[in-house]
């Protein structure tokens, strides 16, 4: 075989480091921006974060090539101005119990959170100042430990106990006192071992005087199916009551607490800050920028004056340092600029919402936006994830604005946003004790023009967490 040299020519994208930490900063939520910025100035001394109140005399004159200004919300920032040069659209599109802000005061004060009791701690406690013995209170610890988050035991006892080790001597029925004593620790129904004893555990501890309690007893215990699947025929039967009885037995049951250790759950609170804000101003809806989420940033003069000095000995680290600090200023100016861009976009298209609410949003797809503002639909899906707007109806993650449509009889489409919306209305506005089956809501949609199945209708009830027809009659 004869062995040859050929020239080929081939055209390929390379995601360089800017481009990969550019992607990267767009995506992030603003919180999670902040964290990455801190982290990038620990380790970039170039790179300096402008505190309320700092002076540009504090360090100098600020060089204003490298200074992070705030985006106008009129005009995206002239981009071709400064260098390193900006990135090209091109460079985007490779990379494809029964079922707000977080303001602070002004001021140098540490938020300080108090500790939150978990269930097991708050049980232990009240375990310890009982009058039991040792060998006892090392049982009820044992069934502590047992809970779950509700506060239910899962596990049968007699499984329990056969798991037990035989050194710890302890029998099954001494499994069966101990939770006899952890039944009366607080809160009321802690340990049940399902929902009805959960409830008779929280009945037992009421006033006698309650009334009705014995049928609420009688109900918690035997007859909780019932009152799951709305049979009042047959609970009225039952417990020899009529409607306003039963409504009072029912009331007296659904104020109880089905997750007695819920109240007891650690939970992460999670904060979210919009990133834009939505007024309007002249009679047109405008999108601008939240200017407290806008990192103030500049490069440092004392490390730049030294990289000038020390650049012919040899500071080629230092060059490094400054140019990544340059390009995080960058990247982080055309971040703030497309999340403006985008954002404005969606609120020329979605004016009917702000004017008239969810029942006015018009169907909308990235594409859409994509073209609109001259970006990949790919960039469209970065933006909208993880940032938010501020509008007079509440805030939103900017994805929430876009949603299917659905056909109507003028041949138009309605959005599923704008669906959910009246089928919400509908349901708040039904008669309780006859309310609207899914058939009923398709057909009254039908005849306000909006042409939408029975099962359409089923998915999005469900989507808004709305029971079925069965579930939401009442008395």
């Amino acid at each position: 075989m004869k062995h040859s040299l050929q020239l080929k020519l081939s055209q390929h994208l390379t995601l360089t480091p800017q481009l990969q930490q550019s992607i990267r900063l767009l995506q992030m939520s603003t919180l999670d921006l902040d964290q990455e910025l801190d982290a990038f100035a620990q380790e970039n001394p170039f790179l300096e974060r402008v505190e309320n109140g700092d002076s540009d005399e504090s360090n100098g004159k600020p060089d204003d090539e490298f200074t992070l200004q705030p985006p106008s919300s009129s005009a995206p920032a002239d981009e071709s101005a400064a260098e390193p040069a900006p990135l090209s659209e091109s460079d985007w599109e490779q990379d494809s119990p029964w079922a707000g802000l977080n303001d602070e005061e002004d001021g140098d004060y540490r938020t300080v959170t108090a500790e939150s009791v978990d269930l097991r701690s708050h049980l232990n406690s009240q375990l310890g100042v009982t009058q039991l013995s040792e060998h006892d209170k090392r049982i009820v610890a044992l069934l502590i430990d047992a809970l779950d988050e509700d506060g239910y035991l899962t596990q049968n006892l007699d499984e329990l106990a056969a798991m037990l080790p035989p050194e710890l001597e302890i029998e099954p029925i001494e499994l069966h006192t101990a939770l006899h004593h952890l039944q009366n620790f607080d809160p009321p129904g802690v340990g049940a071992r399902n929902l009805s004893e959960c409830l008779t555990l929280q009945l037992a501890v009421l006033p006698a005087d309650t009334p009705y309690l014995e049928q609420a007893r009688i109900l918690a215990k035997q007859h909780l199916n019932l009152l799951a699947s709305r049979d009042f025929a047959k609970l009225k039967r039952l417990l020899h009551c009529d409607d306003e009885a039963l409504r009072a037995i029912q009331h007296l049951i659904t104020r109880l607490n089905p997750r007695p250790g819920a109240a007891y759950a650690n939970t992460d609170t999670r904060y979210i800050q919009h990133d834009v804000e939505v007024k309007k101003a002249k009679g047109r809806w405008v999108a601008s920028l939240n200017t407290e989420v806008i990192p103030k940033l500049r490069i440092n003069r004392i490390y730049a004056d030294i990289l000038r000095r020390n650049r012919e000995s040899g500071g080629q680290y230092l060059s490094s340092q400054m140019q990544e600090a340059k390009w995080m200023i960058k990247n982080i100016q055309q971040r703030f600029d497309t999340i403006q861009r985008v954002s404005q976009a969606i609120v020329d298209r979605q004016r009917q919402f702000f004017e008239h609410g969810e029942v006015a949003m018009r169907p909308l797809v990235l594409r859409e936006i994509a073209e609109a503002v001259g970006l990949h639909e790919s960039t469209i899906s970065r933006v909208t994830t993880q940032k938010y707007m501020h509008t007079p109806q509440g805030i939103f993650e900017l994805k929430y604005f876009f949603g299917s449509s659905c056909a109507t009889e003028t041949g138009g489409a309605c959005s599923a946003t704008a669906i959910r919306a009246l089928i919400k209305q509908l349901v708040a506005a039904e008669n309780q004790q006859k309310p609207l089956s899914d058939s009923q809501i398709a057909e009254i949609l039908v005849k306000q023009g909006i042409v939408v199945a029975r099962r359409t209708v089923a998915k999005y009830r469900e989507s808004m967490q709305i029971p079925a027809v069965s579930f939401r009659k009442t008395l």
